[in-house]
């Protein structure tokens, strides 16, 4: 399969698309603002500790404070910037656990403490308190981005995690020969007890560049350390990687075959950045020179815009229809135009099959994250109901995010968790309605109309004019003139008063206005 990174990296917005064999299957966007400050470090002020929530909030230099549970507080009464961890009577260390390693979209390693549990939030943190924190989250809507005292500095073999003296490796390096073999080597390697994980890219190599990277982390780390103790808080600490640098450090070579970039000065950038990160490596960067952009070049700009939509039509003729709310994502399977050519039981088999390809790769491409629930057409076989859960699971391993996916209920729902680190597709590039304020609806003209006779019946009697005014839109005075003239005619008569309709281009299609006026 050809892989590709396609980056258009403009002044003030970097895009980048992940192909597979010329598909879009994952986008990524960074704009120059407050909302890709994931995997950054700031020196924070405690503003409000929140015991009833075992929370606070930490002001960390934007509008919305950041968030952070107690789970993800250092111990501050420590003398050691480690994590007290319970061992056991023979005073061994933890053991070794998998875990999936910081990655383009933001992710970083997590790792909760015991000894957090059996602490308050008020034993950690204090008002007024100066505290080193790193996001974990971004601001998601309404949602202050949430922060965590467990620091963890992702380089290209392996995250740094100063705060746990623990070690972990991908799970995506089963060879349990190779797993070993890497455990022993950074055993013998690491001149600290910093904690680390070894990344998926780390799997073959040797003590001299595993050194190398830890000599690195630890460096960057130090330097971090230095600057926070004279730094005022707020304040900006340690800046992640751009999203093109995120790309290279963790799609390329593994996850890609190549990267096209469309900027001269990023592609010089990106040159620097293999030489220093990655010397003995080759791999292909093409600077893209073309007039037509490159989005339009690799047709990415069309499949964006697809997946900003919220119906999908499969080619069989259905379509499933994503729906967000602000609990969970509701994805519908539909029929649609599709009949099938057999019999019934068929029909809805192949439309639930042909859906969870799609539904699989709409929720990666768009990144949904958080509770799903996907309404399938109702199936009455048992073994259709478990072909489509079979190819449910298999369709979702591809998606590097973690999923938990509960077995298909009695009536066809599949409920389903995604991890959310970002703002999916839609939050990134749209915003609610201006018109409708996000409901999606609008009051039908007949209903505007009837609310209007309601409300001059109503306020009739404290009119004292002899003649009233209504101020609406003017499709509503079109309605009212037209269609609906039977109300107004009927008001005229039972309050033997005129009713003068003024259309106003500037109201809202909701909106109007009634008056009384005396007319001699």
């Amino acid at each position: 399969m050809l892989k590709e990174l396609v980056v258009n990296a403009a002044p003030h917005e970097t895009r980048v698309a992940l192909l597979e064999n010329g598909t879009v299957v994952e986008v990524f966007i960074e704009r120059q603002d407050e909302t890709s400050i994931a995997g950054n470090i700031y020196k924070g002020r405690v503003q409000r500790v929140l015991p009833g929530m075992q929370a606070a909030f930490v002001d960390i230099g934007f509008d919305q404070a950041a968030f952070i549970y107690v789970d993800d507080v250092l111990d501050t009464a420590s003398h050691v910037m480690y994590l007290k961890f319970e061992q056991g009577n023979d005073g061994e260390e933890p053991g070794e656990v998998d875990m999936e390693t910081a990655d383009i979209s933001g992710n970083l390693p997590s790792w909760k403490s015991s000894m957090n549990h059996e602490c308050s939030i008020e034993e950690l943190l204090a008002e007024g308190q100066e505290v080193l924190v790193q996001v974990a989250k971004s601001s998601i809507g309404t949602k202050g981005p949430r922060v965590t005292t467990h620091i963890s500095l992702a380089g290209r073999y392996m995250v740094l995690m100063p705060t746990v003296d623990h070690i972990g490796i991908s799970k995506r390096i089963e060879t349990d020969s190779e797993r070993i073999r890497l455990k022993d080597l950074l055993l013998s390697v690491r001149k600290n007890k910093f904690g680390y994980i070894l990344r998926t890219q780390a799997e073959g190599i040797d003590a001299d560049t595993m050194t190398k990277e830890i000599e690195f982390l630890t460096k960057t780390w130090e330097a971090i350390l230095l600057k926070s103790k004279t730094a005022p808080a707020p304040s900006l600490i340690y800046k992640d990687l751009t999203v093109t640098f995120r790309a290279v450090r963790d799609l390329l070579a593994n996850e890609a075959d190549k990267l096209i970039i469309d900027s001269k000065e990023e592609y010089e950038n990106v040159q620097r950045f293999l030489k220093r990160l990655m010397p003995d490596v080759k791999l292909s960067v093409e600077l893209y020179e073309g007039r037509e952009s490159i989005f339009d070049a690799y047709n990415i700009e069309g499949d964006v815009a697809r997946a900003l939509k919220r119906k999908v039509w499969l080619k069989s003729g259905g379509y499933i229809v994503i729906e967000h709310t602000e609990a969970l994502v509701a994805i519908d399977v539909n029929t649609g135009r599709y009949v099938g050519k057999h019999n019934f039981d068929e029909t809805i088999l192949k439309t639930n099959l042909e859906a969870v390809k799609e539904i699989a790769y709409q929720i990666r491409l768009r990144n949904i994250g958080g509770i799903i629930i996907i309404d399938f057409i109702d199936m009455k076989k048992e073994h259709h109901r478990e072909k489509v859960m079979a190819q449910m699971n298999e369709a979702m391993k591809k998606d590097k995010s973690q999923t938990n996916i509960l077995p298909l209920t009695e009536l066809g729902l599949v409920q389903m968790t995604r991890k959310r680190i970002r703002r999916n597709l839609t939050r990134t590039l749209c915003e609610p309605c201006f018109y409708c304020s996000g409901d999606g609806h609008l009051l039908s003209g007949k209903s505007i109309c009837h609310k209007i006779y309601r409300d001059l019946v109503s306020e009739a009697a404290d009119i004292m004019g002899n003649r009233f005014t209504v101020k609406v839109h003017p499709e509503i005075a079109q309605l009212l003139h037209g269609r609906e003239k039977h109300l107004i005619s009927s008001l005229e008569k039972q309050f033997l008063k005129p009713i003068v309709i003024y259309p106003e281009p500037n109201y809202h299609i909701e909106e109007y206005h009634i008056f009384e006026s005396l007319v001699k």
